[in-house]
């Protein structure tokens, strides 16, 4: 089978395609309820692995239309194993599909607590950047506190509570171009 396609890499992580060979990692990530209460206007978590396949295959198509955007895998480089996922997407309100781009990370309980969520965040930050996107926005649910501690560490901006996004209250956080540009430069 050949290797799934990278998107980009950081120093612990290769940020890459889901793959079919996957789907056991995903299943196990996304059947644990400790995760899945985070996602979703109503979240749930998989009962059954052929939702992993089906998970697999909508992120690989995710990205087929425009290559800036996805939903890929974090396989950690010392053990192989995927961490979870990070996102780059175009955002929904309820008048539909907007301009604003979201990033967000899912990432399985065994990998918590290291830095993984930050680092990849961080690297689908710059790669959104450098794809020429202008502005990209991170949304938590207000009792979330490890995702908006990563939104911090990231350095992007508390823009409040919302409810434009997915019909519920949710604390958005937002990095801009120039204050990425100002960031890294110190960095």
């Amino acid at each position: 089978m050949p290797q799934p396609e990278t998107v980009y890499t950081t120093d612990r992580l290769t940020v890459r395609q889901w793959s079919p060979a996957d789907q056991d990692r995903a299943f196990d990530l996304y059947s644990r309820w400790e995760v899945a209460q985070w996602l979703g206007s109503t979240p749930r978590a998989y009962e059954k692995p052929d939702e992993a396949a089906v998970f697999i295959e909508r992120c690989r198509l995710r990205g087929a239309e425009d290559p800036r955007f996805g939903a890929w895998a974090l396989e950690r480089l010392d053990t192989g194993a995927v961490a979870g996922t990070v996102l780059l997407l175009p955002m929904t309100d309820a008048d539909g599909p907007t301009d604003v781009v979201e990033v967000g990370w899912h990432l399985h309980p065994d990998s918590w607590g290291h830095g993984f969520a930050t680092e990849a965040a961080r690297g689908a930050l710059a790669k959104g950047f450098a794809d020429g996107l202008a502005e990209i926005r991170a949304v938590v649910r207000p009792d979330n506190q490890r995702s908006a501690a990563v939104c911090r560490r990231l350095g992007m901006a508390d823009s409040g509570v919302t409810e434009r996004w997915y019909g519920m209250p949710l604390m958005e956080f937002s990095m801009t171009l120039a204050a990425w540009e100002a960031a890294v430069g110190e960095g």
